[in-house]
């Protein structure tokens, strides 16, 4: 059966390892910063342009709050846009189910080295960290980032991607909402636990 019911189930520990995400039956919702010659690019062709350089690692969170976390609400140099990319469910699932872990974990690899072997090979790193609030204090479970290379950074711009919708204009508002004491919570994206498979699950390291 899928997980979501488990993972509802064990949100309340403090080391508990989750995909909290906004999905339907078609998209998953991720999010990446970027400088404004990037987003520019990506508003003119509705895609990534010439700026953004294809070779090296990129990193996609489907967590929206640890995306604000990260980028200081789009504040930080080089963060100052928000992307939100909707990609086909297929290519997420796919992308999990390419995962190396990026530290070490007993339980599932055999040895350190073996661990290292695979992580020079992979085309996908999966790093679970404190999720945050919208004050940026540390949650109850771990949110995940996936870093993609190689391949399949390919693969998420030419196959995965069906939408991308620069949010920074939301993003300013809701921080300045914050800051003046007007925020509500109901303006915030609608994200639940993203099932996934119980063979994926042991690659994220969630079992």
């Amino acid at each position: 059966m899928t997980t979501v019911r488990k993972q509802l189930e064990r949100t309340t520990d403090a080391e508990e390892r989750i995909i909290i995400a906004h999905y339907n039956d078609q998209t998953v919702r991720v999010y990446q910063a970027y400088n404004h010659k990037i987003a520019d690019e990506v508003s003119e062709f509705g895609q990534f342009g010439p700026s953004f350089k294809i070779d090296r690692m990129t990193w996609i969170k489907p967590s929206f709050l640890w995306m604000m976390y990260r980028s200081g609400w789009a504040t930080k140099t080089d963060q100052e846009r928000i992307l939100a990319i909707d990609i086909t469910r297929e290519g997420f699932n796919h992308i999990l189910s390419q995962v190396v872990l990026s530290s070490y974990d007993p339980d599932l690899y055999a040895s350190q080295e073996e661990w290292q072997t695979k992580l020079q090979a992979s085309q996908v790193r999966c790093q679970w960290d404190p999720d945050r609030d919208i004050h940026g204090n540390k949650l109850p479970r771990r949110a995940i980032q996936l870093g993609l290379r190689g391949d399949m950074v390919h693969k998420f711009i030419y196959e995965c991607i069906v939408e991308i919708t620069d949010i920074t204009e939301f993003v300013i508002d809701t921080r300045e909402a914050i800051q003046s004491g007007k925020f509500s919570t109901g303006v915030l994206p609608k994200e639940t636990p993203y099932p996934v498979e119980n063979s994926i699950e042991r690659t994220l390291g969630i079992i």
